[in-house]
């Protein structure tokens, strides 16, 4: 529904008083409707003609988990935003159960403009520190995607070694961590370091096609890294009912695979285990 210019003004009115108390808020231009904490960064974006598609890119690249696991059961996420990735993962997954944890009430409070749906069977909006959370919960997921982020962007909590070591203890085995990481922040290095080292080297990190983020993927356990054939077929299959740019993910970390040091292809057998020699 389009505002007519009076309520434009209360509306812009409003926004700046919530930007102003430090606030989340909610901006609507071109088709988008778009989460802010400030007037310079958009935290979360939806199409107002498609609400349930990935609006950006670094969105799309998460959901690379896939490749990794197809058909995940339990999903947890750091950071409820706009919740794009939940919409998106509880359309798509109908087998999976989501769990999202949102530090900030008054992100939550946002739910109904960004169309989240209510909490059910399948669904549920946690109100907890993201890492209390992943350090005491209980029940172990295929999946935990972090994309927690404050006004002051990162937050220390969420991208500590013992945050990372966490999210390997919770994690099932075999399950799959995607974290949304920001490639402009000057500690990128610091926080892709422990990553690899809480998940033994089991890491690949890759950028968004058309941001400046940087996406990680870590597993626990055998698996990894996958044979090209392997991953490549996946994405084959994934693209039926993904079409959200499932293979150019794979190639980009497949690329990147084949770019580090330590990776030889020949040194891995189809279940990832090391060949004799290796």
């Amino acid at each position: 529904m389009k505002l007519d210019e009076l309520s434009l003004l209360r509306y812009c009115s409003l926004a700046m008083t919530a930007a102003e108390e430090g606030r989340p808020y909610v901006v609507e231009s071109d088709g988008l409707r778009s989460l802010h904490f400030d007037a310079l960064t958009v935290q979360s974006q939806m199409r107002l003609d498609d609400p349930g598609a990935l609006a950006i890119d670094y969105t799309r690249t998460m959901m690379g988990f896939l490749l990794f696991n197809p058909e995940p059961c339990d999903i947890v996420m750091i950071g409820l935003g706009g919740g794009s990735l939940a919409k998106y993962c509880l359309r798509t997954l109908p087998r999976a159960r989501f769990t999202a944890v949102e530090i900030d009430p008054d992100v939550i409070a946002l739910r109904d403009a960004f169309g989240i749906p209510p909490d059910s069977e399948r669904f549920r909006v946690v109100c907890a520190d993201g890492a209390t959370y992943v350090r005491t919960r209980a029940r172990a997921p295929d999946v935990l995607l972090i994309d927690g982020f404050d006004r002051g962007g990162q937050p220390e909590r969420l991208c500590s070694a013992g945050f990372y070591d966490d999210c390997h203890s919770l994690l099932a085995d075999g399950g799959v961590l995607a974290v949304n990481l920001w490639s402009g922040d000057r500690r990128y290095g610091l926080y892709a370091s422990r990553i690899r080292d809480s998940f033994e080297d089991r890491f690949v990190a890759i950028g968004a096609e058309e941001d400046s983020n940087r996406i990680a993927f870590a597993c626990k356990g055998r698996g990894f890294p996958p044979r090209r054939s392997q991953l490549l077929e996946r994405a084959r299959k994934l693209t039926a009912h993904h079409p959200i740019g499932i293979m150019s993910t794979a190639q980009r970390i497949q690329s990147r695979l084949e770019r580090r040091e330590r990776y030889r292809p020949d040194l891995w057998d189809e279940d990832g285990r090391r060949t004799r020699g290796a």
